[in-house]
């Protein structure tokens, strides 16, 4: 089944369940979904709704931390309860060995020696890695690989 058929069945089953406050998260989600459809006129697979996914991820773990330094608990909390229900939809995270062994064989495959070659070794890797692990990590990791 894929993430859209997934998260199509969960609205259903919350509308049913009245469950308002998991409904109104769904809907937000599929609303990302869709608008980005819309903006790039074509039908997103799983790969490209993952993105959509971890991109929500993100940007709820951003507003996470600015919602705790500015004492505003009931925000942050609203926050959390959303990434919780995107985390659900993200596969499962790699493990540290993982991701070195995927980044270990990235710059083996694309012949990397230097920081310079960067950008080849991440565009390699993101399609692999994508929704299961920060890419901001990965990349300080491909670079002090590299010898950055």
């Amino acid at each position: 089944m894929s993430v859209k058929q997934r998260l199509d069945d969960d609205v259903k089953a919350a509308m049913r369940a009245r469950e308002k406050e998991r409904l109104v998260t769904l809907r937000l989600i599929t609303a990302a979904i869709k608008q980005r459809e819309i903006d790039e006129r074509i039908v997103l697979d799983d790969a490209q709704v993952l993105a959509v996914l971890d991109k929500m991820v993100k940007q709820r773990r951003e507003s996470i931390s600015h919602f705790d330094a500015a004492n505003r608990h009931d925000l942050a909390d609203k926050e959390r309860f959303e990434l919780g229900l995107l985390q659900g939809y993200m596969p499962a995270a790699l493990e540290v060995a993982e991701i070195d062994r995927l980044v270990a064989a990235a710059i083996a495959a694309t012949g990397a020696s230097g920081v310079r070659d960067m950008g080849r070794v991440m565009a390699h890797l993101k399609p692999q890695v994508q929704g299961r692990a920060d890419m901001a990590e990965l990349s300080q990791r491909v670079k002090a690989l590299l010898g950055g």
